[in-house]
């Protein structure tokens, strides 16, 4: 694209899924991010615990990206910067939580040093180049949430992030109405707005009565009680320790990220009136019926403090007959069936399993439809362009929109540059490349790359190993050594399988010409291995034939 005055915005991730959040603005030839976050695995990409947009587009371009700005200190928002700065080495502005909890990310990594990382006060503007964007407090389930006012030449959006309206939030202030209205009456151009609960009517409710209803069940719990929540969800920690305190109880934090959380949380002045948390180890030696855990692990993730607990597998923590878990949380979508299968373990073992379903102990961090329609009443934008959201969410969104009056509204999708600030109305320009990358140990992998996509071939259909030692002129020296891993029990000496795939080996090498190449001996090998499974069980297995010739 050649510079031009135009005003354009591309996801390269958040449009049409809920997380790994990358947005890109662009006027003059330059661009500016906001956000960078990450998702997690699911049962689709086997051993990928952690994944992040592809920013090959932006890195191709980083000669003219200004800098990253971050809204909040949520994962999905600001997770995939210990992974992807140094492919654009740009400076990066976020208000003091969320710099101080960046900072203890980057400090895990060999380059942290190097991130020109800014703090900017809430309320504050920064300048980078035709961009000016003011930070306006909003309301979420973090300290420090900020929705984004960037003006150019062109035109403003408004860049909401993550939000709500509550009105008794436990920590920070309320949302700044009057700058959003001031905003609104200045003129916006568009809109980018949090879609996540866009179909459901009314409000997403007060922290206040997620802590009234922890309080009550805390309360009441005979023995031990293990609360779940999102670790950077500082206001729910706060509501947790309150009412384990008011029960006379002691609370103790289970998991490394809840610790980072508080730490940062302390050091910008937050939960300065909650006592000190116990650490794991020591909650083993309080009674259970004077102690709450808060865990990381809401979700359900595999290496998580509570599903560790729910295997029997944690070093420190056992819950038992009489205990009680309280899921103060959400599932996010996809992670039902993690969340379902660590529940079950925990029932099994006699525990409670108590859910927002249950009981009222979770209040969601973002707009329902009367919020997303009194911020668009405030702003009253020309287009909207809902985001944040599956695409029945960003859909609902936009048709919200238009019962708003707003004159236009778009749905994006990741990769779709789209140009804002036209006459007749905001319209898709280009497209560029957009995707998943994987974080699989120190290296970054395509999801729908070779190595991801061999191992989950690997997880449902198997794999077949051959080694097979011929002469000089090609014939056998040997019995071939099969092994089959996933498709046959090694321990089980009758299993016909095993014997037919060494049959199958043997009988290609007979009939392949005397002295014919390794490689056509190995492909014919590998052919009649594939078909007598895929005949056999129904599946195509990843086959490696390995020819010794002596």
């Amino acid at each position: 694209m050649t510079a031009d005055t135009g005003l354009y915005f591309l996801p390269l991730g958040g449009a049409g899924e809920i997380g790994m959040n990358l947005n890109l603005y662009r006027y003059g030839g330059k661009w500016l991010m906001v956000d960078l976050g990450v998702t997690f695995g699911d049962d689709s990409a086997p051993g990928v615990d952690v994944v992040a947009p592809d920013p090959s587009f932006i890195v191709e371009n980083r000669e003219d990206l200004l800098g990253l700005v971050l809204t909040h200190a949520h994962e999905d928002h600001l997770g995939a910067v210990p992974y992807l700065w140094p492919l654009l080495r740009c400076p990066i502005y976020a208000t003091g939580f969320t710099a101080s909890f960046l900072r203890r990310k980057l400090a895990e990594t060999d380059f942290g040093r190097e991130v020109p990382l800014h703090v900017i006060e809430q309320g504050a503007t920064v300048k980078l180049g035709a961009f000016e964007v003011e930070l306006i407090h909003i309301t979420h389930s973090i300290p420090e949430p900020n929705a984004l006012a960037i003006r150019t030449p062109a035109g403003t959006v408004l860049h909401t992030g993550d939000w709500k309206l509550d009105p008794d939030p436990v920590l920070g202030p309320v949302t700044d109405e009057a700058a959003f209205r001031r905003v609104g009456a200045s003129g916006v151009l568009a809109l980018v707005g949090d879609s996540t609960n866009a179909i459901k009517d009314g409000e997403s409710g007060s922290e206040a009565s997620a802590y009234e209803g922890l309080a009550e069940l805390i309360k009441a719990a005979p023995q031990r009680v293990a609360v779940a929540c999102f670790a950077s969800n500082v206001a729910r920690l706060e509501s947790i320790a309150r009412a384990a305190r008011e029960a006379g109880r002691e609370c103790a934090l289970i998991g490394r990220s809840l610790w980072r959380i508080y730490e940062s949380a302390r050091e910008n002045g937050y939960l300065a009136d909650v006592p000190p948390f116990l650490s794991e180890s020591d909650a083993g030696y309080v009674p259970r019926d004077r102690i709450v855990l808060i865990c990381t692990g809401s979700q359900g993730e595999p290496r998580s403090a509570l599903a560790r607990i729910a295997a029997d597998d944690h070093p420190h923590i056992v819950l038992e007959d009489g205990d009680w878990a309280l899921f103060s949380s959400r599932a996010i979508p996809g992670n039902e069936k993690l969340i379902g299968r660590m529940q079950n373990q925990l029932m099994r073992a006699g525990v409670r399993v108590v859910t927002d379903r249950d009981a009222p102990i979770h209040v969601s961090g973002h707009p329902c439809r009367d919020e997303l329609a009194a911020m668009y009443q405030w702003i009253r934008p020309r287009v909207a362009v809902p985001v944040h959201g599956e695409h029945l969410h960003m859909t609902a969104h936009a048709q919200l929109a238009r019962d708003c009056q707003v004159p236009f509204a778009i749905v994006p999708e990741n990769g779709q540059i789209i140009r804002l600030d036209l006459p007749e109305g905001p319209a898709v320009v280009d497209h560029v490349q957009a995707g998943r990358w994987a974080v699989d140990g120190g290296r970054l992998l395509p999801m729908d790359g070779a190595v991801v996509r061999g191992r989950a071939k690997l997880l449902w259909n198997g794999a077949v190993v051959a080694t097979v030692v011929v002469d000089r002129k090609g014939r056998l020296m040997a019995d071939p050594k099969v092994s089959a891993p996933g498709l046959i029990d090694p321990d089980d000496p009758d299993d016909e399988l095993a014997e037919d795939l060494i049959e199958a080996v043997r009988g290609v090498v007979a009939r392949v010409p005397d002295k014919a190449p390794d490689e056509a001996v190995a492909e014919a090998a590998r052919r009649a291995v594939r078909k007598l499974v895929n005949q056999r069980l129904g599946k195509k297995p990843h086959a490696d034939i390995h020819v010794v010739r002596v």
